[in-house]
């Protein structure tokens, strides 16, 4: 794995790390505003009887009207603004005209583009009162997150973002760690290197230095890691039917730890603990 000047890259290469500066935090700061801003609005929206169109309508309405784009409206052939992942789906759900029920839980994924820069986050809602066992895994997931980030810091490797998370979810609370999506590098490019992975060995990967930008966005099942893509190319499921839920966050490594870009100015990082 090389290293390379964010400014000097002008492409996607296999092996290469961009490494940003300034200007680079600066966009990827006003890029995670926006989309934290997005997934605040949608708090109150997410009620039984909602279409997961009805919100997929509101954020794309939401992001044109500041000036930005979604990443996802027509990437590789999708139609939608975002992805809505309902209960056993995993991620990669497409919105569509289906109710969301009482007990439903569900997870938003909104990438926006403001000025070249993406802004990649993504939440759990629930719909109604929830199952207690809903709501482990809602808190379960949003830590194993959150220990994954606080292991961001220049020396460390991207193996010590997955150990955190896997050593949390899967040996402490015996939760499955889904293995078929990680995080990745971000910036001006949807997807870039690193790969994060959420799961593996302190000390193994790429190093991380200043100046890289990714996210971190744990997959984790209440059943087992083990899922399956439905025949739509798309969505993801849990094999076993378990529930499954994830969090996302896009951070940029500093010189002495990490900033984190999409952190919610209503502390509604995790809405399903704020409204309680």
């Amino acid at each position: 794995m090389t290293y390379i000047d964010a400014s000097h890259a002008t492409s996607r290469k296999p092996g290469q790390i961009r490494l940003h500066g300034p200007e680079g935090f600066e966009g990827m700061r006003r890029a995670g505003a926006l989309v934290s801003e997005v997934l605040d609005m949608l708090a109150p929206m997410v009620v039984p009887g909602v279409s997961t169109n009805t919100l997929d309508r509101a954020v794309c309405e939401y992001v044109l009207d500041r000036g930005a784009l979604p990443a996802t409206l027509m990437y590789r052939g999708y139609t939608k603004s975002t992805c809505i992942s309902i209960n056993h789906v995993v991620c990669h759900g497409i919105p569509n005209d289906k109710p969301l029920r009482e007990g439903d839980i569900l997870n938003v994924d909104v990438t926006v583009v403001v000025d070249g820069w993406h802004g990649d986050s993504s939440r759990m809602y629930a719909a109604g009162e929830i199952a207690r066992r809903a709501e482990r895994l809602i808190e379960v997931t949003h830590e194993a997150m959150m220990r994954g980030i606080a292991a961001v810091k220049p020396g460390n490797t991207t193996g010590d973002i997955g150990a955190a998370i896997q050593s949390f979810a899967e040996g402490e609370e015996r939760m499955g760690v889904v293995r078929d999506f990680c995080g990745h590098g971000l910036g001006q490019l949807f997807h870039d290197e690193p790969n994060i992975l959420h799961y593996g060995r302190s000390g193994e990967g790429a190093v991380l230095k200043p100046g890289m930008i990714f996210t971190v966005e744990p997959m984790i099942n209440l059943g087992r890691p083990h899922v399956k893509v439905l025949a739509d190319g798309w969505t993801a499921v849990t094999r076993d039917r378990s529930l499954s839920a994830q969090f996302e966050h896009s951070v940029g490594v500093t010189e002495d730890g990490v900033e984190i870009f999409t952190l919610s100015r209503a502390g509604l990082d995790n809405p399903v603990a704020a409204r309680a």
